[in-house]
């Protein structure tokens, strides 16, 4: 498992590459793990147990130098022999000092009594001078620092190391220890020659007084040098030390100017401190320096910051600690330094890098359980945002030194165990959008006005650039408050949390609002006002602020400060400062007197009597991916609607839904998260959160082993499983069998279960763990490795000792042992068994007989075809040869008849199967739901075809506001027109009266008077009442029953556009969840089986149209998908793929791409037909996959798409996924399905209709039945038929107790106008209710998902859709079919479900009737609300100019028909008005 983790660095970093991310650079190095490294110059020296490597900032490998050879000399004088590669003396570097200046590496460490060399910079391999020195502790791992000082213009090496006073010379083994701090020479021409501590005739060293030393880090700032180190005392209290000294005149008095302080951290706790890592912080005075503390439990560790400046007095000073030859033992006591702030308190902290960055301060902190953390600080040293940038699957420690990228500065090179990582500062590139960018809080990305997307500072040159405020706690761009002043009026204050940087910009805000623009006060950044109209209350108001380039829009709807009263609860008070008002003295209010920080609402007591409590959650410690059905119990758990999980100084916070909740206990998911401990709260509806409890997450499970590799076929095998963290398992997973395989923990880190049997051998068959959502993949598989061999039988007899057979992997035989020979119908089969324990493909079969061998190379593993051995010549006479002739056809006979059976059998027995089998949970998380946003789904309602029209009536962001529509005298006077409901009623009635007038024309009329009126719903709805009041009393509707049953009038599709407006709530929050559970359980359910590429017809499905009956045998297989990832061809984890043996490979890419979306939550963001795949034949050697290729078959004219079997993909293969972008095909081939002629001249499972010898493709002339295969049309309504039976009922159940206001007020509206026409039948109430919802509206969404989801719907989904709408409508129907065997399997499908439908159909049309009535008033509130929430999204202008095409076109008809109304003369001389408005306006044409 050495690089057991390395894939998911590819998919995390390589893989989001794919959407534009920055790429985590990885180097595993082959020498042990990383025991320390550096950055110098333009280079990255890392030092494992065998090896010294040179990479250059990319982490690409320059120059490696084994450290391992031959010490040739004496103690004092020797060399390092390298040629001797596999020496018994290893050169353990401790010390790694680069001299830039010089281009000079110098490594000490231990070898012999201490060893020191010289590398080249540039190349280390380049060995300029090594010889015997003790610079650095002469023991591997010894703790020390080392590195380059400029002390008088010199340089030199310091070393604060362990070092010794006596040594064994034989063994080099220390006597005594001691630890010292001098300074090295690092040139011959200095006192005393290279690597000496010689100064004149002194030999100048600061020493330790008692041992248990650790020296932890050393810099220099300036013209002082600091050392950090840990005292280990026995007898005396553990302390962390900081030793100060000053640049003199040399050595000596470098090291004689010693200061000292003690840190103490960081509560005034001074016993068993230890330092882990060390940060300075690099900047102007005061010197900020971060450590990581811990005390003797080592998992407590806290983050702090202090000044360590020097003392700037120079009195006399002796240190306790540390001193030099010939001082005094007894010393001054040192200054004590606290920290100025301790920032974090986090569990395994382990190393520290702080960066400066503006005002903030970033820190990024490594832990032992293999996370790397950033912290966000601000300028007044308060933490602000934590986050995790990288984390690994497992626990692994981070080295405790990290590194940032001297060029970019956008890279932190950081160690764990043998591989070190370059990891990006942030992915600002990932955020598409100003807020977006803004919302990641994240000081190092900013908006470029320039560039038009997130970036880095640097990135954006001349140009504005906005990032985040000071304040990271704010959630708006725009807040707002109001001010009143002592006149009582009152202003509107809007303040921009965006903050300038880059070139200067100009700031101005400008104000529209449902009555006009309003007037500013003034605006000044970043701050501007405007004076408010005397009537507040529902005031819509649009604010725009401008920043250079760049604008933000916020629309406000204003509430009446005053007006928010109530119980001061915290829902109130958020509701309060929400819209901008104070909150003082229990109660809001417009003065800003009042606080404005929403923390003051968390103090307030809730309007809930009892306060729920957490007693247990179970499970309380979870893997970061999670954990499904989790148990909470406590008391008072009634009205909680959801779970809140946040971490300490966690920017945001997740939450969960409650799945099942009995009051006393409620069920949910634990979302996934990152390593470390979370709080955990429960909501209410009024905002609160109230209880808590603890959950830690912790590393994820990882395979090591399986043991044994192999099994047999028939299963029941015990396997043991090596994995760490093994409690967060959910599940073993065979990939071979839905079966569940039952396991049981034999210790802490090992797992056993046994085998399951297989329905066909030989074959390869994975095992994956299941840990929450997620497969966790083991590295060996379990193989089954038995060949069966066919051959025709001859008059020779061979046994099994005849025979002998191996199998052939790469350059490697593996003897195949024939078991037995078996004889039946003229053949003998062969069995002979492979016994290899490791994940080989067998590409070859060798069987020898006597001194012969026959290679056989194309086969598949279920049956291999041997043609070997001359059959005897048969002698006979004519009669002989007649017998034989007549016998040998009835044996063909007989055996087609029996595989014929053979077949029919296993078909009906596989439908038979599926159909007791089938799992009715396709799904379980399917991530968010791709809700399409309101005005997006209205249009799609509204224009059904798409087309400009629906583009121009949309308001959309990423439209030119200067280019869009604008509301001029025309318009204005067209929409004031409306508003007249004689006009619009004798308006409609005239286009319906004209023979020119079409149904389209109607729908267009109908969906364009729908936008220009959307603002005002509740006349909207009077006119549309009245306009059905009068086609319903028409004599040519005496057919009551045919009322609404069609749209072939404007109020019909009026009263279509009227039910999506008003359910559009209903259908979001409660019945559209079910339909997209439903419509992924029947793509997925289609996909399990065969597809047709050409016709999309599928073997499951629901529609018989639509049901490939023809289909082939096929086999699962799972593959292995990597991404090519960059340029140098880098690739990325593999994505287990679960395809087909029939698959096209335009099918396999769709799947590879449809399980990269599920696992990473975003989609391969480029093109199906730019993407290639190839197949892994070799280590290395990968051939395209085409659908077409010279290989394809070719029947007549009608070319075969080429398939995994065609190709003959073995299970588990790596397949490689490329771009044609950026990976140019090595043969140019456009689409196939390009070809205007797709259908005609290429196939995929449908035979085409042409002549062809029987004999050469056996398989597909397989005999297949229709009728057969009917079962699955059975066995894919049970798969989803749960989903349909919730969406069923989320649509006709009423709960709580009330149906959406819309349906109770269109139903009353039914019932009354039933009893104004004296309508006594109950049927036609019953088929007008029918008609107006469940036919007009309910059908058209169930058929059309696209229209409420963000997805794409194929003709065979229409298909099934289709067949479950017919159902819905069957349980609307009065009347009881009587079906027979002839009858459509649509409606036999259903058949004995639909009387139950039935029954709850009345059932819900009794309790709509029953209902409270819902007053006018309270109606007309409703739609008020409606308008409001969705005002400003059309473009009203664009539908008064459509709409007023067809008054143009009618213009006389129409003042004829008000004529005839006996219209007032005013409405008519409007009319004309609006004429010569339009007309004189030269820039439109309505031609």
């Amino acid at each position: 498992m050495e690089f057991a983790w390395l894939p998911l660095f590819l998919a995390l970093g390589g893989l989001l590459g794919a959407r534009g991310l920055q790429e985590i650079d990885v180097f595993p190095s082959r020498g042990g793990d990383i025991r320390d490294f550096i950055v110098a110059a333009r280079w990255v020296y890392v030092v494992t147990g065998d090896y010294l490597y040179q990479l250059n900032l990319s982490l690409g490998l320059l120059h490696s130098l084994t450290q391992r050879g031959e010490y040739i000399g004496s103690r004092f004088s020797g060399r390092f022999n390298r040629t001797l590669e596999g020496g018994t003396s290893t050169f353990s570097v401790n010390t790694l000092a680069p001299l830039v200046e010089r281009n000079l590496l110098f490594t000490c460490g231990a070898l012999n009594c201490g060893f020191c060399e010289t590398l080249n910079l540039t190349d280390i391999t380049r060995i300029l001078s090594g010889e015997a020195y003790a610079l650095s502790p002469v023991v591997p791992k010894g703790a020390s620092v080392g590195f380059v000082v400029d002390v008088n213009e010199e340089s030199y090496i310091l070393s604060a190391a362990e070092g010794f006073e006596g040594i064994n010379e034989k063994n080099c083994s220390v006597i005594k220890r001691v630890s010292k701090i001098r300074l090295h020479n690092t040139h011959d021409s200095q006192d005393g020659g290279l690597f000496s501590s010689l100064d004149s005739s002194d030999n100048p060293e600061i020493f330790a007084r008692r041992a248990g030393v650790q020296f932890v880090d050393a810099f220099q700032i300036k013209s002082t040098i600091f050392i950090f180190s840990n005292l280990n005392h026995v007898e005396k209290p553990h302390k962390v030390r900081l030793l100060w000294f000053a640049d003199k005149l040399n050595k000596t008095k470098t090291l004689r100017s010693l200061r000292g302080a003690i840190l103490v951290c960081c509560e005034g706790v001074e016993v068993h401190q230890r330092l882990v890592s060390s940060s300075v912080v690099l900047g102007d005075q005061p010197v900020l320096w971060a450590g990581i503390f811990t005390d003797h439990d080592v998992t407590n560790t806290e983050l702090a910051v202090y000044d360590v400046s020097p003392p700037t007095d120079a009195p006399t000073y002796r240190d306790p600690d540390f001193g030099y030859t010939g001082e005094p033992s007894k010393g001054d006591v040192p200054i004590t330094l606290r920290p100025l702030r301790v920032l974090l308190k986090h569990p395994y902290m382990t190393s520290v890098l702080a960066v400066k960055l503006n005002n903030w301060l970033i820190v990024f902190i490594g832990t032992g359980d293999g996370q790397l953390l950033k912290l966000t600080v601000d300028a007044k040293l308060q933490a602000q945002c934590l986050s995790v940038i990288w984390k690994a699957p497992d626990d692994r420690r981070v080295f405790p030194k990290m590194h940032l990228d001297p060029v970019g500065r956008k890279h932190v090179f950081v160690a764990v165990r043998d591989k070190l990582m370059r990891v990006p500062v942030s992915q600002c590139v990932q955020h598409s959008s100003l807020q977006s960018c803004w919302n990641a809080r994240d000081p190092y990305c900013g908006w470029c006005g320039a560039l038009t997307r997130c970036s880095f500072e640097d990135e954006c040159p001349s140009s504005l650039w906005l990032s985040v405020p000071d304040d990271l706690r704010q959630r708006r761009m725009l807040s707002h408050s109001f001010q009143e002043d002592a006149e009582g009026k009152i202003t509107l204050v809007v303040f921009t949390h965006l903050k300038r940087g880059g070139a200067p910009a100009n700031f101005s805000c400008r104000f529209d609002s449902s009555v006009g623009v309003l007037g500013g006060l003034g605006h000044r950044y970043p701050e501007c006002t405007c004076l408010l109209p005397p009537v507040i209350a529902g005031l819509r108001v649009s604010v725009t602020v401008s920043l250079g380039e760049v604008d933000v829009t916020e629309e406000l709807n204003l509430l009446n400060c005053s007006g928010i009263t109530g119980a001061p609860t915290p829902l109130l008070c958020s509701q309060c400062l929400a819209a901008g008002c104070g909150w003082s003295n229990g109660a809001c209010t417009w003065t800003r007197r009042g606080a404005l920080n929403m923390s003051i609402c968390q103090g307030l007591q809730t309007g809930v009597d009892s306060l729920p409590e957490i007693f247990n959650i179970t499970p309380s410690e979870m893997s970061f991916y999670g954990k499904n059905n989790a148990v909470l119990t406590g008391r008072n758990l009634g009205h909680v609607i959801g779970v809140r999980l946040q971490g300490h100084l966690d920017c945001s916070a997740k939450e969960a839904s409650v799945r099942l909740n009995t009051g006393a206990s409620l069920t949910f998911h634990i979302p996934a998260g990152d390593k470390g401990r979370v709080e955990v709260c429960l909501l209410l509806p009024d905002g609160g959160c109230h209880g808590n409890a603890l959950l830690t997450y912790r590393s994820a499970p990882v395979c090591a082993s399986i043991s044994p590799h192999s099994t047999w076929a028939s299963g029941k095998r015990r396997m043991n499983i090596t994995v760490s963290n093994l409690k967060f398992v959910d599940e073993v997973i065979h990939s071979h069998t839905d079966e569940r395989v039952n396991f049981s923990e034999s210790s802490d880190q090992s797992l056993q279960f046994e085998s399951l049997a297989a329905d066909r051998d030989p074959f390869s068959s994975s095992v994956t763990l299941r840990v929450a959502n997620h497969t966790l993949a083991c590295p060996n598989a379990i193989h089954h490795l038995r060949l069966t061999i066919e051959k025709k039988s001859d008059e020779l007899q061979m046994a099994p000792e005849d025979l002998r057979g191996k199998g052939a992997q790469g350059g490697e035989d593996y003897d195949c042992v024939i078991t037995k020979i078996e004889r039946s119908n003229g053949t003998d089969i062969i069995t002979c068994v492979i016994k290899i324990s490791i994940d080989a493909e067998i590409t070859a079969v060798k069987i020898m007989y006597g001194s012969q061998t026959k290679v056989l190379t194309h086969f598949d593993y279920l049956k291999l075809l041997l043609l070997l051995l001359v059959v005897p010549l048969i002698v006979g006479t004519g009669v002989g040869v007649y017998c034989w002739q007549k016998r040998s056809l009835t044996a063909r006979m007989n055996n087609l008849i029996e595989v014929l059976e053979m077949d029919i059998r296993n078909d009906i027995r596989q439908g038979f199967v599926d159909m007791q089998t089938e799992d009715s949970d396709l799904i379980e998380n399917v991530g968010a739901i791709p809700f399409l946003d309101y005005k997006h789904f209205a249009a799609k309602i509204f224009f059904p075809e798409g087309g400009s029209l629906m583009t121009a009536c949309l308001k959309d962001i990423s439209q030119d506001p200067r280019k869009m529509e604008k509301q001029d005298d025309g318009c204005g006077r067209l929409a004031q027109l409306l508003r007249e409901p004689l006009f619009l009623t004798s308006m409609v009635h005239t286009l319906e009266e004209q023979k020119s007038f079409t149904i389209q024309h109607k729908c267009t009329v109908a969906s364009v008077l729908t936008v220009a009126l959307h603002r005002d719903l509740g006349y909207l709805t009077e006119v549309m009442e009245q306009l059905l009041r009068v086609a319903m009393e028409q004599p040519s509707n005496g057919q009551h029953k045919m009322v609404l049953r069609r749209t072939q009038s404007i109020v019909e599709k009026v009263l279509t556009n009227w039910m999506s407006i008003c359910l559009y709530g209903f259908l979001r929050e409660s019945a559209g969840q079910h339909l997209y559970f439903l419509v992924s359980a029947l793509t997925q359910q289609i996909a399990k089986g065969p597809v047709d590429s050409v016709t999309e017809k599928a073997l499951y499905t629901l529609s018989e149209d639509w049901l490939l009956w023809q289909a082939q045998d096929f086999t699962a297989v799972k593959l292995q998908a990597v991404f090519v990832v960059g340029g140098d061809g880098q690739l990325s984890e593999p994505l287990e793929v679960e395809a087909l043996s029939c698959d096209t490979v335009d099918q396999v890419k769709l799947k590879i791409l449809a399980v990269f979306k599920a696992k990473f939550g975003f989609a391969y963001n480029i093109p199906l037909r730019d993407i290639r795949l190839e197949l892994e034949q070799g280590p290395g050697v990968f051939v395209a996959l085409e659908e077409v290729d010279r290989s394809s078959e070719v029947i007549g004219e009608v070319t075969m798409l080429n398939t995994l079997r065609h190709y003959k993909v073995p299970a588990k293969v790596t397949v490689k996924v490329l771009s044609t972008g950026c990976h140019p095909p090595l043969v140019s081939q456009s689409s196939v399905k390009d070809d205007q002629n797709f259908s005609v001249k290429y196939f995929h499972l449908i035979d085409p209709d042409v002549c062809e010898d029987q004999g050469m493709n056996p398989e597909r002339k397989k005999l297949k039945l229709k009728e057969v295969h009917l079962t699955k049309l059975l066995s894919t309504k049970v798969a989803v038929h749960s989903y349909m039976v919730n969406l069923f009922r989320g649509i006709w159940g009423v709960g709580p107790g009330k149906a959406p206001p819309a349906i109770k007020h269109f139903f009353d509206f039914l019932d009354g106008q039933a009893a104004r026409m004296k309508i006594a039948d109950p049927e036609v109430l019953h088929i007008w209710k029918t008609n107006s919802l469940p036919l007009r509206f309910w059908v058209n969404i169930l058929k059309n998902p696209q229209f409420v989801f963000d997805m794409d719907k194929s003709d065979h989904l229409d298909g099934c859709l289709s067949v479950i709408a017919q159902a819905f409508m069957d349980s609307f129907s009065l009347t009881d079919t009587k079906l027979g065997k002839h009858a459509p399997t649509n409606k036999l499908l259903y058949a004995k479900d639909i009387p139950q439908f039935k029954q709850e159909v009345k059932a819900y049309y009794n309790c709509v009737r029953e209902q409270q009535p819902i007053t006018t008033a309270e109606f007309k509130d409703f739609l008020l609300e409606e308008s409001r929430k969705h005002d400003n999204e059309f473009n009203e202008p664009a539908a008064l100019r459509e709409l007023y095409k067809f008054i143009h076109q009618y213009f006389t008809e129409i003042e004829q028909k008000l004529e005839h109304s006996g219209a007032p003369a005013e409405l008519k001389e409007q009319l004309k008005q609006v004429k010569n408005q339009f007309d004189g306006q030269k820039s439109c044409s309505w031609d």
